[in-house]
C-alpha cells in the first residue's frame, strides 16, 4: 500500500504548502456530506433535467485534476498531480465531470475511493453549475453502489450550501473505519 494511501485510511489528506512540501493534515472537525442531506436548489434542479451537462466517469481524471490546481492559490502541484494520477490507474482515485454540448469539459471533481467511503479532494467549474451537478451524480452513484461516508475534508460555504456538515473527529475516524471494511465498487 502505498503511502497516500496509508495516509487516507488514518484519516489524513495531502496539500502542497506553496513552500515545496507536501504536508498531511487531519482536521478536527471534519465536513462530511450525508447522502440524505444533499440539498439541490430549483435551479440546479431545472440545469440537471435540462441536460445542460453530459456527466462522464473517469474519462479525463489528470484534466480535472489540472482544472482543479489551475487558480491563483492552490494546494495542488506536480506531484500531487502525480500521486493522483498514480492513484487513479491503480483504480482509488476517480473523477466525475461535466461536458458542455460541445464536447468541452467545464466542471468536475475528483477523490479517492477506499472501501465504503470516498474521500473528496477537490472541484473546478468553468460553467454555471457544472461542479454542483458533478457533486450531486457523485452522491447518487455513492448511494447506487453501497458507499456510506462521503468526506469533504474541510468546510467552506459552498459546501454547506449543498449540505455538508461537520462532524468531530473521533466520529469520522469511527465512520471512516467502518466504511473501510465495506467493498463496494465505484466503477
Amino acid at each position: 500500500m502505498d503511502l497516500l494511501e496509508a495516509c487516507y485510511r488514518a484519516g489524513a489528506f495531502p496539500m502542497s504548502d506553496g513552500y515545496g512540501r507536501i504536508e498531511f493534515y487531519r482536521s478536527d472537525p471534519r465536513s462530511v456530506l450525508e447522502f440524505g442531506d444533499l440539498r439541490v436548489s430549483k435551479s440546479l434542479r431545472r440545469v440537471i433535467r435540462k441536460g445542460l451537462y453530459e456527466v462522464r466517469v473517469n474519462e479525463d481524471f489528470e484534466g480535472v485534476v489540472r482544472a482543479c490546481a489551475d487558480r491563483e492559490e492552490t494546494w495542488i502541484d506536480g506531484r500531487i498531480i502525480r500521486a493522483f494520477v498514480r492513484l487513479h490507474r491503480a483504480g482509488k482515485a476517480h473523477s466525475v465531470e461535466a461536458y458542455d454540448g460541445e464536447g468541452e469539459l467545464v466542471g468536475g471533481l475528483y477523490g479517492v475511493a477506499l472501501g465504503g467511503a470516498f474521500m473528496g479532494e477537490s472541484m473546478f467549474s468553468r460553467a454555471s453549475d457544472a461542479s454542483k451537478v458533478c457533486l450531486v451524480r457523485l452522491v447518487e452513484r455513492l448511494q447506487e453502489r453501497g458507499f456510506v461516508l462521503l468526506d469533504c475534508q474541510i468546510q467552506n460555504d459552498h459546501l454547506a450550501r449543498m449540505g455538508a456538515r461537520e462532524i468531530p473527529e473521533n466520529e469520522y475516524l469511527r465512520r471512516l473505519n467502518l466504511a473501510l471494511e465495506l467493498q463496494p465498487t465505484f466503477v
